[in-house]
């Protein structure tokens, strides 16, 4: 059993800091140009939306379905804490300061002090919708991993995948608003820490509160939280620098990666089972 634990939370930890290989684009980006950052911010955006509607929302509906008696009542109880969660980053969104994009700027100044405030708010806001969906994906690789470290590894890669265009979301527009690389990487590099502390806590802490319901209904919360950030944030700023539709085949590629590394997920677990 303790070479179980210490399996979990290996793997939990790999698949957490795999977020800082994402987190290095800020490093070998020469110069600071529109049309990338446009392809990039799409591309997490598609990350988000294709593992909000596909992955974690169906995952909350699956197990909310066997936890209720009532399936209809699981659905309810989904939708809730899905649209919970977006109200939730929208109160958060209309008390914090911030400007509102206005046209498209097809040549971007980097130096302007409202478009350097504006980007920030982008990799921060998605850094902290990170962070929250890496915690649960954190004790859920944990879990898994203690029960069949098997299951917990196909679990950790799967997650690692995803979590590589995660951590370029968060650590290209704050290198774009600051210019300053170890800062952008730090940014982006924290929000996958919450993954190997989501299992710590699930070990030491809460393992008499983070119950099926309660990670059912958090994985339906962190749906509703993500879709929030890549319609109001994520996308916008995409366009907003986009010359040749590129957020839009950013937005597709992110998409098609979620799909095939939850599809490798899925024929591992069925392979295993």
């Amino acid at each position: 059993m303790e070479s179980h634990v210490t399996t979990a939370f290996t793997l939990t930890i790999l698949a957490g800091l795999s977020t800082g290989i994402g987190s290095l684009m800020a490093f070998f980006i020469r110069d600071r140009s529109a049309r990338l950052l446009s392809f990039m911010m799409g591309l997490a955006g598609g990350v988000m939306l294709y593992l909000s509607f596909m992955e974690l929302l169906p995952h909350a509906n699956h197990g909310l379905r066997h936890l209720l008696a009532d399936p209809h009542q699981a659905e309810w109880y989904s939708l809730a804490a899905f649209f919970g969660g977006m109200l939730l980053v929208g109160i958060i969104d209309r008390f914090t300061p911030h400007h509102h994009a206005s046209d498209k700027t097809p040549a971007a100044d980097w130096s302007d002090e409202k478009e350097a405030s504006r980007l920030m708010r982008v990799g921060t806001m998605t850094a902290l919708a990170l962070a929250v969906h890496n915690f649960p994906e954190g004790v859920a690789t944990f879990a898994a991993a203690l029960e069949d470290p098997h299951l917990g590894m196909t679990i950790a890669v799967a997650i690692a995948l995803h979590n590589i265009p995660e951590g370029i979301a968060v650590s290209l527009p704050i290198y774009y608003a600051t210019g300053n690389r170890k800062k952008a990487f730090w940014y982006s590099f924290s929000s996958g820490l919450m993954e190997p502390i989501g299992a710590i806590l699930s070990y030491f802490l809460l393992s008499t509160y983070l119950t099926p319901l309660v990670m059912s209904l958090l994985m339906a919360g962190v749906a509703g939280i993500m879709v929030f950030i890549a319609l109001d944030q994520l996308l916008p700023a995409a366009q907003r620098y986009d010359e040749q539709r590129l957020s839009m085949y950013g937005v597709i590629l992110g998409m098609l990666l979620m799909a095939v590394s939850l599809q490798i997920l899925v024929n591992h677990h069925a392979h295993v089972h």
